[in-house]
């Protein structure tokens, strides 16, 4: 019996690493490995992120930040004397909100620059209206404790008085008084919560017991990226009018009514006693809970690049396997190597891609920058397929190929909801559709051997 030659072992594994079975598990380990890199693009992509809120963070302290507003509500200094003389009496302000709190707002918004980053701020006219009903005060008052009407204050309460734009004015039966300084009147688990800045106007002359009266307070002040105001009536309304294109509407309750244009918002509030879940009045306990009874707006930046490049690097695997995917399929049609060093340099082009992504999204915004580096990179891409495959024809099969899977990726990040269902169904369609092509593919051949049969082919 004769015995074949045996082959050296170089040439065992050169054949085998030709077989385009193992080659497509060497470019899936290579997609894999593409994802390596990629969490320095997230670093770059981070840090940049960083960087904008910082810059948002300054601007925002110098015009008051995110502002938070109590309307007018009556504190009434109350002492309770020790039980017996081993033990601390207790003192501290009782709250009386109003009736009725009828708020209004008007909000100028605009845009500050800081170098490529841009923060929204505002300046917002407030008026409040407050009607007092004292018939029955104190009702939830400790047993024993004795109110001090001489020391009676109107306060109102802000995040951060800083943004004061003009001194606050309240007006009660015709006349005006103006806001100053007042002390803190909430507990000590309400200032970690909510802490707020008091202004207070003295009101022993017309805070009396069994009082009826109305109060308005104006405030004119700055902030940044949002305005609140607490529900500080038994029964609150709120309306709040801007020139912001982009509001979002947040807090506890959100608005009853709301009307958006291009230019400009409106938005009403109405928040009944029994859904405000504070008391009408009792110790300055009661002032803690109202963190959970908020009316907010923000002024949200419709193109965040850095949200929307975190989220397209989610889907980087998927990106980097199925254009590596579809470089196998020209190199299995078209009957010739592409070494893994060559999918390793597409790899780096699409890594690349991000980089072009983030730095022109930072100046002409995300969609325009997708469009311009994804062209870029898709046009690259193609002319590389055809100095690869020696094949016009090939180049522009890469350009189709290549121009519908970036489409299809720009669609997933504008789909949101949807993304992951059809990512899903795409996966899997694309899956199937290799499977289809590569149907009569023998994965233990060569694709040298192929080039062989189709010369063959040629010369018979």
């Amino acid at each position: 019996m004769s015995q074949l030659p045996a082959l050296p072992l170089t040439t065992f594994l050169r054949d085998r690493s030709r077989s385009m079975g193992l080659k497509l598990v060497v470019v899936s380990f290579l997609a894999l490995l593409m994802s390596i890199p990629a969490f320095f693009v997230i670093n770059i992509v981070q840090e940049r992120a960083n960087r904008a809120r910082d810059v948002v963070e300054e601007i925002s302290k110098h015009v008051g930040g995110q502002q938070t507003f109590l309307g007018p509500a009556l504190a009434i200094p109350y002492t309770v004397p020790p039980p017996s003389r081993y033990s601390a009496g207790a003192s501290g302000y009782y709250i009386v909100f109003p009736v009725q709190g009828d708020a209004d707002v008007k909000l100028h918004a605009e845009q500050r620059r800081r170098s490529l980053f841009t923060v929204p701020v505002y300046q917002a006219d407030l008026n409040f209206n407050a009607a007092f009903d004292l018939a029955g005060v104190p009702a939830a008052a400790p047993v024993g404790a004795s109110l001090d009407w001489s020391r009676a204050r109107i306060v109102i309460g802000v995040s951060n008085a800083h943004g004061a734009l003009a001194d606050g004015v309240l007006t009660i039966n015709g006349k005006s008084f103006t806001f100053a300084p007042a002390d803190d009147v909430s507990d000590s688990g309400a200032a970690q919560r909510l802490p707020l800045t008091w202004l207070g106007v003295n009101a022993k002359e017309i805070a009396q017991p069994n009082a009826v009266f109305h109060a308005t307070a104006a405030l004119r002040f700055s902030g940044a990226q949002r305005l609140a105001v607490l529900a500080y009536g038994k029964t609150s309304h709120l309306t709040v009018e801007g020139d912001w294109p982009s509001p979002g509407f947040d807090g506890t309750f959100l608005p009853v009514k709301r009307t958006v244009s291009p230019q400009s918002f409106n938005a009403e509030w109405m928040v009944p006693f029994i859904a405000r879940g504070v008391r009408a009045e009792g110790t300055n306990v009661a002032v803690s809970n109202l963190d959970s009874a908020s009316l907010g707006v923000s002024l949200i930046e419709v193109a965040d690049p850095y949200q929307s490049i975190n989220r397209s690097l989610k889907y980087l695997p998927l990106f980097v396997g199925l254009v590596f995917l579809s470089y196998f399929l020209f190199e299995v049609t078209a009957h010739r190597r592409v070494h893994p060093a060559q999918y390793m340099l597409v790899g780096l082009a699409q890594l690349i891609f991000y980089l072009l992504l983030l730095s022109m999204a930072e100046r002409v915004g995300f969609d325009w920058s997708f469009l311009i580096g994804g062209g870029a990179t898709v046009l690259l891409l193609a002319i590389n397929a055809k100095w690869i495959f020696h094949s016009l024809i090939q180049g522009m099969r890469a350009l189709v190929a290549f121009t519908l899977l970036y489409g299809f990726i720009y669609l997933l990040l504008r789909l949101e909801d949807n993304a992951l269902l059809v990512g899903a169904v795409a996966s899997f369609l694309a899956i199937a559709a290799v499977m289809y092509f590569t149907r009569k593919i023998d994965w233990y051949s060569s694709i040298t051997s192929g080039e062989q049969q189709m010369s063959e082919q040629n010369a018979t």
